[in-house]
């Protein structure tokens, strides 16, 4: 008799706390719930009143519906959002995953309206905003997202990545910068801020920032391979081989770095340590055409006529521009005619390629490198980075 007293007290306690949230809000989608907990109570409070047994089921049943569901409620709107905003988010993600994007959009509008304050909506909202390419409406809504929870640095980063593809480039530093030094730690803010000024040839101070950050992820193969990419067009190779070097220790399996590595070995005219690299870099199909051709270029040099062949048909069968690239490269000369000319097909064919414009840009420095200065010694390399320092003082003087 007590326990049903107990429960009783217990359930219209919840029932009270559930419909002073109702008038509170003035909020009717409570009704459904105090419809529900009301049922519960009316029943137990017959079994307690008529003092019957209740079957292990219909126990079960009624502590859900007035106990079990009403905390859960309770625990939920407290920690994440309120009721109303759990059934019209619920609404506009099933609309959203069948690509209606309109009516979710006008479904959380309504949320808004009802809740001005409502963070998941606004963030929401921004989402579908930025899907169906309205950015500068995205950025707003991601904007009042962070305004209403401060600590929500993925609508930061957001903002900052949108502004980056309005091409807002110095807004986007601004709030990545800003970002960072609230979450240091949060590797996609470092990698675009990384990338915007590697794309400006900001190339110092991007390395400041992926220097910055490794304080926090000593064993991230992205930082190594960017400071690689960074260091090449600073004309600094020793430092470039050092960061490639630990990459592709820290990762086996991924080649961009060990493509890099080779054509470093190649200003230094280290054949062997560039075969090697080249070899190892064939199994990236993003940088396999390329290795082939440089395959090609090592035998040349090392007198292996046929087996030079062999790989410059397979660079121009994976990428047909190596035909005419080759015909421009004296080394191939006495070869060139025993090669396979691509067809029409083939040269219209475009092979899809997984390299970033970093790394594109990065890899053809090298190249344009290579076939400007050809092997380099230590002396040459240091003259090279002492030129760039100097422009580099210039530039700023100026």
């Amino acid at each position: 008799m007590i326990e049903r007293i107990i429960f009783n007290i217990l359930a219209f306690a919840l029932f009270l706390i559930i419909f002073l949230k109702m008038i509170k809000r003035n909020d009717t989608n409570y009704i459904y719930v105090l419809v529900v907990q009301a049922i519960g109570i009316l029943i137990g409070f017959i079994y307690s009143i008529l003092d019957i047994n209740i079957p292990i089921i219909m126990l079960f049943v009624i502590y859900i519906i007035s106990v079990i569901i009403p905390i859960i409620l309770i625990y939920i709107e407290k920690k994440f959002m309120s009721l109303t905003e759990i059934i019209y988010i619920t609404i506009a993600k099933m609309l959203e995953k069948n690509n209606e994007y309109k009516m979710a959009r006008k479904v959380l509008l309504k949320l808004v309206e009802k809740y001005p304050n409502s963070y998941v909506a606004h963030k929401n909202l921004a989402s579908i905003y930025e899907k169906v390419n309205k950015k500068e409406t995205a950025i707003e809504e991601y904007v009042r997202a962070v305004e209403l929870n401060s600590k929500d640095y993925g609508s930061y980063f957001n903002i900052a990545k949108l502004l980056n593809e309005t091409n807002k480039k110095e807004n986007a530093i601004t709030m990545l910068n800003d970002l960072l030094r609230k979450k240091p730690d949060l590797y996609e803010a470092t990698d675009l801020l990384g990338t915007i000024l590697y794309e400006q040839e900001r190339f110092k101070e991007a390395v400041n920032v992926y220097m910055d950050a490794l304080k926090y992820d000593k064993a991230n193969y992205d930082i190594y391979y960017n400071l690689g990419m960074i260091y090449t067009r600073l004309n600094d190779f020793q430092s470039a081989k050092e960061y490639y070097e630990k990459a592709a220790d820290l990762n086996a399996l991924l080649y961009s770095s060990k493509y890099s590595l080779a054509q470093i070995a190649m200003l230094y005219n280290e054949l062997d340590e560039a075969e090697k690299y080249f070899e190892e870099a064939l199994q990236g199909e993003e940088v396999e055409a390329g290795s082939y051709y440089y395959l090609a270029y090592i035998a040349v040099i090392k007198g292996k006529e046929d087996k030079a062949i062999n790989y410059l048909n397979m660079a121009i069968e994976e990428d047909a521009k190596y035909y005419e690239k080759a015909k421009k490269q004296f080394a191939f000369n006495m070869i060139i005619r025993r090669i396979n000319k691509p067809d029409e097909k083939q040269k219209n064919e475009q092979k899809s390629k997984k390299l970033s414009q970093k790394e594109k840009l990065t890899i053809l420095h090298l190249e344009n490198t290579y076939e400007i200065v050809g092997t380099l010694n230590k002396t040459d390399l240091k003259a090279m980075q002492y030129i760039k320092n100097e422009k580099d003082i210039q530039r700023e003087k100026e």
